[in-house]
């Protein structure tokens, strides 16, 4: 899925990250010593903490645009589009992923974890850390990564605690209004295409049968999903095709051949073509890349 936001009376795409934590998971980490920065800017429904290390670049958050240099830590609340940028070709990152339900978990109304229910409530702009505080809190991330068992569950909420309690944090995002999103669930008839799309990712998805499930010309339907996703219909199904197969190549042992005909593309050298230009790597590389760098817990 895609949205939109304002920026300085501009519109910025956000594209919709499949991010691969299940509900099994309490958190994973993404540590990636060799990142590019190629992603676009993205989204998704789960917490998020960024160690961005050895490098400087631009961060955006929200409608805030920043430079940042050596390292730099943010914690971004549920779907907030962010991205990083650097001119350097490498880039060193670590990812602790976490569910956006974490909020609603009954143990965050105990006086002890106040400060991390407040925590998760101001991340909704983004949260920007400095200071010795921020140096103490690479540490202990850095070390989380090296950890297994249980007591990563009890430093992953300490992580948080020392978030919660840091002198040196500040709002990124101070004017972002989750309000000035617009998501395509404002319209029924955009609404129901995606939901269609989803339903049939695996099968073949024609533009005149969905323009005929909204009483709508092939051309009209085409304008009008244009102007209010940002995307032509077949690129907006090919990304859903492509999110599918990030998933199922990070959670599955299914070959590329089998992949291919899961999310629907008609032939597997279609497939690793589309997939290679979306992802700057073939299907083999992205599967051999998360295995490298996902820690799950």
């Amino acid at each position: 899925m895609y949205f939109s936001i304002e920026k300085n009376k501009g519109m910025i795409d956000i594209q919709r990250e499949v991010t691969p934590i299940t509900k099994e998971d309490l958190f994973i980490i993404l540590n990636h010593p060799n990142a590019k920065f190629d992603y676009p800017v993205h989204c998704h429904p789960e917490y998020e903490i960024n160690l961005v290390m050895d490098t400087e670049g631009t961060r955006v958050v929200g409608d805030s645009e920043e430079k940042f240099s050596n390292f730099d830590l943010v914690m971004i609340g549920p779907n907030i589009g962010h991205v990083w940028k650097s001119e350097l070709e490498t880039n060193h990152v670590i990812t602790i992923q976490f569910s956006g339900d974490l909020l609603s978990f009954p143990i965050l109304d105990k006086r002890l974890f106040l400060p991390i229910k407040q925590l998760l409530q101001d991340s909704v702009h983004g949260l920007s850390f400095t200071g010795p505080d921020a140096v103490r809190i690479k540490d202990e991330i850095i070390e989380l990564t090296k950890m297994q068992g249980f007591q990563t569950a009890v430093n992953f909420l300490n992580i948080l605690n020392l978030l919660a309690t840091a002198s040196r944090k500040r709002l990124v995002s101070n004017n972002y209004d989750p309000e000035s999103i617009v998501t395509s669930s404002k319209s029924r008839r955009i609404a129901k295409v995606c939901k269609y799309i989803d339903e049939n990712i695996s099968n073949e998805i024609r533009l005149k049968d969905v323009a005929s499930m909204v009483n709508m010309s092939e051309s009209a339907f085409s304008h009008f999903f244009k102007k209010r996703t940002n995307l032509s219909f077949i690129s907006y199904v090919n990304n859903q095709r492509i999110a599918k197969a990030c998933n199922l190549l990070a959670f599955t042992t299914l070959s590329a051949s089998e992949i291919c005909w899961e999310c629907g593309f008609n032939n597997k050298s279609n497939f690793i073509r589309t997939f290679s230009k979306k992802k700057n790597m073939t299907p083999i590389e992205y599967r051999k890349s998360i295995a490298q760098m996902l820690i799950k817990y």
